[in-house]
């Protein structure tokens, strides 16, 4: 077996920072390694949402970046509108 070099002079240096044993810094890190490989096998496979919706804003919203606004007040008119509405649904 053939290890590289400076890898293996970090591993060295590692055991000594250490207090420990080249050896057990090598078990370690393979054990370390083959346990990961086995939880990463073992995860349930994540399938992401995807969409087929056109890129870009609402047509409303277009609109009115196209006559000067900015995204940052629509955003902000739209965050009052969400909370006017939560608080007509509390008070309900």
């Amino acid at each position: 077996m053939r290890i590289d070099e400076t890898l293996l002079n970090e591993a060295k240096a590692y055991a000594a920072r250490n207090g420990r044993s080249l050896n057990s810094v090598m078990e370690d890190a393979l054990r370390h390694l083959l346990n990961r490989s086995a939880d990463l096998a073992d995860r349930p496979r994540v399938e992401l949402i995807t969409s087929d919706a056109e890129p870009g804003y609402q047509p409303w919203v277009r609109v009115r970046l196209e006559a000067g606004e900015k995204l940052e007040h629509i955003a902000f008119e739209l965050d009052d509108l969400e909370m006017l509405k939560g608080l007509r649904d509390a008070a309900s």
